[in-house]
């Protein structure tokens, strides 16, 4: 029995009602199913952050392992932190054996892997970032061993390498003669070397050496020191390049501010040295003394040199400077009308998909609520006499009594609530349209305003509970595209909604007219944190944020600067740090003569 029939037949509803009910739960039905899709497209949280899962080996020291705490640190971990961090990315991480990560990564358990070594058959599975990182392996013997100077020599013998490492990639590759070990981390492989299992193991060399240290295996040594050197990468499934670039962005922007380098030299740029005895240390001593008396002889000859060295190297290197800037100068540009165009083609994109799939089913809504409202008042009469007549039952699981108020104020709110979906709908599919000709026409200034405020409605809700409009009853209508004008004054209420640290803190938007300059004026005020006054004259710079860390690019305020200037108008300017920020926009309006 189907479940609104067996709910009929257990609350004993006459034929009349189950006709209704059955009517009700179809159209519930069919909003559940809208809502489920649009939060699938990212339309019900336009704020928020996918957590990125990132997986990596948790045994794998000093690049990544499990702490005493058992927490995820080491090189590669602090790194993605950092990545995330200055990237705006929430991140989660999930460590476990290397051969089991990888296949995580495959069946889309886990979004990256992090410390993945580059090879060109991998390459055909995964897709990599930019290598981060140069890793050396070498092949580890124990001290009574014989000698081996390369892989070939490990022929016929037994060998100990990591599970799915690059290690087993290559010699399963060049088709080795001899016995492998596979071991599901480092440890595992020098553990078996120490004690007799295998010849040898292949280990990359710092978490080698670093094992080595931490488990006290003192009968172990590096034969060869490096065997295979490979470079580390970021991994992602096929396909994933957006992410990808993320992570190569970030990894730029670290390098460029030497987080990079803080990193590396917390995890791999000091290594502890071993212990030295004075024997070693006078002989060494002795030979470093001897030579350097020996230099300070010919030094002073050689600093005479050095200088006209330096003099001529100073030159060429204010030249390849200023070349280097005007070349910089060029990729900025370029840079530039790629991410605009790349936005507008998203954009173009993203409306398309989101109208077409939202309007079909407001439509159906649209048209069927006023169906159900009237089959409510129809049925209205029969159900009131049979709650006189047999007492109070249940409908949609709730008393009649309660449910005949909430039939009809649940009706019109799904009317409203439709109605407000068309009309957001409709409002950004005018604010997306493309207009290459970018004609200008005579439009209400007043107008765009408020339609702007309506794409903007749900964040400004959800930013502030005070907000403040006032609109100028005289406003002469102003020559210009009114798409154009709506995405500058979106984007100048956006910047003011993320300025508030909280809700109690308003945003005041209001429109006059100048007649001293003929100018349409609108001020966006909020009660924010203030911009700091050396950055105010670089708003409108091209990548200029302070939004950084949030997923700002710089390229909002410099766009709408862009589309201000060409239709004759200009943008301002005034902030104090604590107090707030007043945007004020001035574009001309059309004289009385072109009126006429």
């Amino acid at each position: 029995m189907r479940l609104h029939d067996l709910i009929l037949h257990r609350t004993g509803m006459c034929p009349f009602v189950e006709r209704f009910f059955h009517l009700f739960i179809m159209v519930s039905f069919s909003i559940a199913i809208i809502a489920g899709e649009a939060e699938a497209d990212g339309l019900s949280a336009p704020n928020g952050h996918q957590v990125i899962i990132i997986g990596g080996d948790r045994d794998y020291p000093p690049y990544e392992f499990i702490d005493k705490n058992g927490q995820p640190a080491g090189f590669n971990v602090d790194l993605t932190k950092a990545i995330a961090d200055v990237m705006g990315m929430k991140v989660a991480f999930r460590l476990g054996g290397w051969s089991e990560m990888r296949s995580a990564l495959q069946s889309g358990q886990v979004d990256v892997l992090e410390g993945t070594s580059y090879s060109e058959e991998r390459a055909r599975e995964v897709d990599f970032s930019l290598p981060y990182a140069m890793i050396n392996h070498a092949v580890f013997a124990r001290r009574d061993s014989p000698r081996v100077n390369s892989l070939a020599e490990l022929a016929g013998r037994s060998v100990a390498v990591i599970r799915g490492g690059i290690m087993h990639d290559l010699l399963e590759r060049e088709g080795f003669t001899g016995r492998l070990q596979l071991t599901p981390t480092p440890a595992d492989a020098l553990r078996f070397l120490a004690a007799g299992t295998t010849d040898y193991a292949i280990v990359a060399i710092v978490p080698g050496m670093y094992i080595i240290r931490e488990l006290k295996l003192s009968n172990l040594v590096p034969a060869v020191r490096n065997v295979a050197t490979q470079r580390f990468c970021y991994a992602a499934k096929k396909g994933n390049d957006e992410l990808l670039s993320r992570f190569n962005e970030g990894l730029a922007i670290l390098r460029k501010t030497g987080q990079y380098d803080l990193i590396y030299n917390k995890w791999l740029g000091v290594m502890e040295p071993e212990h030295v005895d004075w024997r070693t240390i006078s002989k060494y001593v002795a030979l470093v003394v001897v030579p350097l008396v020996a230099l300070l002889g010919g030094f002073a000859l050689w600093s005479r040199t050095l200088h006209r060295q330096v003099a001529v190297r100073t030159a060429d290197l204010t030249r390849e400077i200023a070349e280097r800037k005007h070349a910089e100068e060029e990729l900025r540009i370029n840079q530039q009308q790629l991410v605009q165009a790349d936005k507008l083609a998203a954009l173009g994109v993203l409306v398309s998909g989101v109208a077409h799939e939202i309007n079909n089913p407001t439509g159906l809504i649209l048209l069927d609520v006023p169906i159900l409202k009237r089959a409510n008042s129809d049925t209205e009469r029969i159900l009131e006499g049979y709650y006189a007549a047999h007492g109070d039952f249940t409908i949609g699981g709730l008393p009649y009594s309660e449910m005949r108020y909430e039939i009809p104020k649940i009706l019109d709110a799904m009317q409203d609530g439709a109605k407000r979906i068309k009309r957001i709908v409709s409002d950004l599919t005018d604010f997306a349209r493309r207009d290459d000709v970018a004609d200008k026409v005579r439009i209400d200034f007043n107008m765009v305003v408020q339609t702007a405020l309506r794409l903007v409605d749900p964040t400004i809700r959800k930013s502030t509970n005070r907000l403040h409009v006032d609109y100028t009853e005289e406003m002469p209508p102003i020559l210009g595209n009114s798409q154009r004008i709506e995405q500058v004054v979106v984007n100048l209420i956006l910047n003011a909604c993320q300025a508030l640290p909280d809700a109690d803190r308003g945003i005041s938007i209001t429109t006059r007219y100048n007649h001293a300059t003929m100018s349409a004026i609108l001020m966006v005020r909020d009660e924010g944190v203030g911009i700091a006054p050396e950055n105010l004259p670089r708003l409108t710079d091209p990548f200029f944020t302070t939004k950084r860390e949030s997923g700002g690019t710089g390229l909002g305020l410099s766009v709408s600067d862009g589309i201000i200037k060409e239709h004759g108008g200009h943008l301002n300017f005034e902030s104090t740090i604590g107090s707030g920020t007043t945007v004020t926009l001035s574009i001309p309006v059309i004289e009385e003569e072109q009126m006429t």
